[in-house]
């Protein structure tokens, strides 16, 4: 009989740096008393971002939203975009601050990102782009998604805020399509405390990125155009350039992880597990999703989310509800019923994963798991 954690066991937590080591490179910034605006640590954290993506194509902004909200605007993309419904809210934020409509389209039942042949059939004369986000970390269909773009001569951007450090045939995956964005959100497993940062094919985008993201300035009295106040600061780059240093363990640690869960919960009736990555793709472990199965679990995802509280036990429904049906969106139509997308949020939990999750208490959340599918079932 499994018994509730004394202390709450969350979806996910921040990997820290060692304090001291974080409490050392602050000297510097009290040194420096530069704290934003293009700091020593800014330009240093963006030099290691450069050498570890392979790219000099390469912005920095203070979180995520912020960058892709940029993204579109520089990129100067317009009309109609191409997504998907089942992503977190702020991917569909940054087309409406822009005024540029977002069309849903379903996703794919593997590992939940845009179904290329659904992305086809929705295009129309006002389409300029595709934007598809890398959910869980698990790459897009990229080829068809870039045969697609190619022959309709639309641009291919990603959310790629799950996707920090995934390869895909041993390149870094913001070499995909036209641009990427990711987030360094705490709560990634790859974190600046907030963050984002932009990759993209077209080197002469940085300009008008580097303006947008500091009120359009071009130097002390010039402005070229309308922009806003997207920087990073000094304390983000301190995070973000000792937490790289640790990102190798922070992913096998997740690794072990994962592949307990999978061994573990691959034999309990009523979970479903995504397939494993496609050869050739570098993963990161971000999330574990797995599908609630009611009929054969005894449970539906939301009392089984509900359960597992009672042990100390916190998952999260990761997307739930899809984005069309928030109430902010519910007046876009749209020509998709979103089958695969509406089963997607109302089977899935993501489980608890971090780098500091030991494997026993990975063991004691499957051994509660397998308890209650077992006590519902009788």
């Amino acid at each position: 009989m499994p018994t509730p954690f004394e202390k709450p066991i969350y979806v996910t937590r921040p990997f820290l740096p060692p304090l001291e080591q974080f409490s050392e490179g602050l000297k510097e910034i009290w040194d420096n008393a530069w704290l934003t605006n293009n700091g020593p640590l800014v330009q240093r954290y963006q030099k290691a971002l450069s050498r570890h993506f392979e790219t000099d194509h390469l912005c920095l902004f203070n979180n995520g939203t912020l960058a892709l909200q940029i993204a579109l605007q520089g990129m100067q993309i317009t009309g109609e975009v191409i997504t998907t419904p089942y992503t977190f809210v702020a991917t569909t934020h940054a087309l409406y601050w822009n005024k540029i409509r977002p069309v849903f389209v379903d996703i794919e039942p593997n590992h939940y990102t845009l179904d290329p042949a659904k992305v086809e059939a929705a295009i129309t004369p006002w389409t300029t782009a595709i934007l598809a986000v890398h959910v869980y970390g698990f790459p897009c269909q990229h080829a068809a998604l870039a045969d697609i773009a190619r022959r309709h001569n639309l641009h291919l951007i990603y959310d790629a805020a799950h996707a920090f450090d995934v390869k895909v045939n041993g390149a870094p995956i913001g070499q995909l399509g036209d641009l990427s964005m990711f987030s360094f959100h705490s709560t990634k497993l790859y974190h600046s405390i907030e963050g984002g940062m932009l990759t993209f094919a077209d080197g002469g985008l940085k300009k008008t990125f580097d303006y947008l993201k500091n009120f359009g300035f071009a130097g002390e009295v010039e402005v070229v155009m309308p922009g806003t106040n997207a920087k990073m600061n000094e304390f983000q780059a301190l995070m973000g350039l000792q937490v790289l240093n640790y990102l190798p363990m922070i992913i096998a640690n997740r690794r072990k992880i994962s592949e307990l869960y999978r061994a573990t919960l691959a034999a309990v009736p009523g979970i479903i597990l995504p397939p494993p990555v496609d050869p050739g793709v570098d993963y990161n472990y971000a999330y574990f999703p797995v599908e609630i199965n009611e009929t054969e679990f005894g449970l539906t995802r939301d009392e089984l989310h509900e359960a597992l509280k009672k042990y100390n036990i916190f998952t999260r429904r990761y997307f739930y509800p899809l984005v069309p049906d928030f109430a902010c969106y519910r007046s876009l139509s749209h020509q998709d019923p979103l089958v695969v997308a509406r089963s997607a949020a109302a089977r899935i939990l993501t489980l608890p994963i971090y780098d500091s999750l030991s494997l026993e208490h990975v063991a004691r959340i499957c051994d509660t798991l397998e308890h209650i599918q077992r006590s519902a079932k009788t």
